[in-house]
């Protein structure tokens, strides 16, 4: 398996240099991707942007969305500005694309809620299409567009992993509920009589140091997925704030058959990204 770091863009003071320097950062190793999340109503920096800019940061590492809510935005942009983030990054785009649960994103964009599953069933298609054609631009380097990456939890969403995608991406959470919604994306792929195996991504949050950036980490945490309810304080309770529990974290993933496991920042500090570095290199590179 492979570790990935997340980018800080949806916290609050993710600058431009804070990014561009993560970015460079990471381009060293031991991570072998950057992933980005999206929220419209919040102050966060655009993924695909941000994107954007890393990729003129670096030119090894993986880029990746995990997820972008696609039926937010128009089919047509969104597989322009994949295909740009593609050329630029030279082919090194992952684009993990699903629903989105907050009301208020799709409100703002005004962007029907309830219709959105049916709409992104045919966005899937759609950008296939265009990725293929020459009717937009710009090609893909990537044949047939970027790595596309699906992500939910119902059954549609494992569907459109086995019809539309190269491989599933998950929410979140122990890595035993990874691996039975891999699991299930995994049947769903068979079903479709796919060839291989999908490609299984999953993350995770962190918050390295003293007690106080662990505080941080879960008032951010409880602030992001508010919409949630209840849920957000199980969410914040999974958050790691050892080395010891990171380990064992990505132990558990690894052990359940996940490919690339994206390490999400909630404290906006490079001090996390070296913390959580030394973990990666000397506490489960070498085991």
């Amino acid at each position: 398996m492979q570790v990935g770091v997340g980018l800080p863009n949806t916290l609050e003071e993710a600058d431009a240099e804070l990014t561009r320097t993560w970015a460079k950062r990471a381009e060293a190793g031991p991570f072998t991707s950057l992933g980005v999340f999206d929220r419209l109503v919040y102050d966060s920096l655009d993924p695909m942007a941000t994107l954007a800019v890393c990729a003129g940061e670096t030119e090894e590492i993986r880029l990746a969305t995990s997820i972008i809510a696609g039926p937010l935005r128009s089919t047509a942009l969104l597989a322009k500005k994949a295909a740009t983030v593609d050329v630029l990054s030279d082919g090194r785009l992952t684009l993990g694309l699903a629903l989105g649960a907050r009301k208020d994103d799709y409100d703002a964009a005004d962007s029907e809620f309830r219709s959105r599953g049916a709409r992104f069933t045919s966005q899937l298609d759609e950008l296939r299409q265009i990725w293929e054609s020459d009717d937009i631009g710009p090609e893909p380097v990537q044949d047939g567009g970027p790595e596309l990456l699906i992500g939910g939890t119902s059954d549609p969403s494992y569907k459109r992993v086995g019809h539309y995608g190269d491989g599933y991406i998950h929410g979140g959470g122990p890595p035993k509920i990874f691996a039975k919604e891999a699991e299930k994306a995994e049947a769903a792929w068979n079903e479709e009589g796919r060839p291989g195996e999908p490609a299984l991504w999953g993350h995770g949050y962190f918050a390295l140091g003293d007690e106080a950036a662990a505080d941080a980490g879960r008032e951010y945490l409880l602030d992001y997925y508010d919409f949630t309810g209840p849920f957000a304080e199980t969410i914040a309770e999974g958050l790691l704030t050892t080395p010891q529990e990171v380990v064992q974290f990505i132990r558990g993933y690894e052990e359940r058959g996940c490919d690339e496991l994206l390490l999400f920042p909630t404290v906006p500090e490079m001090e996390q990204y070296e913390r959580l570095k030394a973990v990666v290199e000397n506490e489960w590179t070498d085991t």
